[in-house]
């Protein structure tokens, strides 16, 4: 239980304010489009991400030690973070 706990909270926390929740917040707020409609296609779109998100990493885990493999997510949230922060400065 404590596993699934920690797995909801990291990724509850990564998506808060996330790209994903803004473009349902759009979706949603137009008239022409139903808000189930929008829950439904949105938590469709989530669930198939995540589910190629973890066969990926299954199979990355036989190839790639622990080590590695944080350290490529910890460089590739660092890629992340300064692309955003680029994009943002750029757009200022």
């Amino acid at each position: 239980m404590s596993q699934l706990l920690t797995i909801f909270l990291a990724v509850f926390v990564a998506e808060i304010g996330d790209k994903t929740q803004f473009a349902a917040l759009l979706f949603a707020s137009h008239k022409d489009y139903s808000p189930w409609l929008v829950f439904l296609a949105a938590s469709a779109a989530l669930v198939t991400t995540t589910a190629l998100a973890v066969l990926l990493g299954a199979v990355a885990e036989r190839y790639v030690t622990m080590m590695p493999m944080r350290l490529i997510a910890g460089l590739a949230f660092i890629a992340i973070g300064g692309w955003m922060v680029f994009e943002h400065l750029r757009a200022a």
